[in-house]
């Protein structure tokens, strides 16, 4: 669930071309290392990097949108849509993180 919900707002995220690819590139990379996290699931590597990335990712993403959020004027409604949809990726990330750190500690890590 928690890479669908995230796979789902960064395509949205991704819509209107206004972040740049890299934000595309980061968050879709660490979403591939969820999947591998989900397919081996006795690997505590992969949820250790899983976990990381999202964290890593919270930073950049505040740092795509603080730097290319356009002004109020040059603001049509799928750029606010696109916008909206990384802003609530970007919040609901601390929750993902807390939720894999609980399967982190479910697989033994300390």
């Amino acid at each position: 669930a928690i890479i669908l919900v995230h796979w789902l707002l960064t395509v949205w995220g991704c819509m209107s071309y206004m972040l740049p690819s890299s934000y595309a590139w980061g968050n879709f990379s660490v979403l591939a290392v969820g999947i591998w996290a989900i397919v081996q699931r006795d690997s505590l590597d992969a949820i250790t990097m899983f976990l990381t990335g999202l964290l890593l990712t919270v930073l950049t993403d505040i740092i795509h949108i603080s730097i290319f959020y356009p002004s109020h004027d040059f603001l049509s409604d799928a750029k606010r849509f696109s916008i909206g949809m990384a802003i609530f990726s970007l919040l609901l990330k601390p929750v993902s993180c807390y939720l894999v750190y609980r399967m982190y500690r479910e697989r033994g890590g300390e």
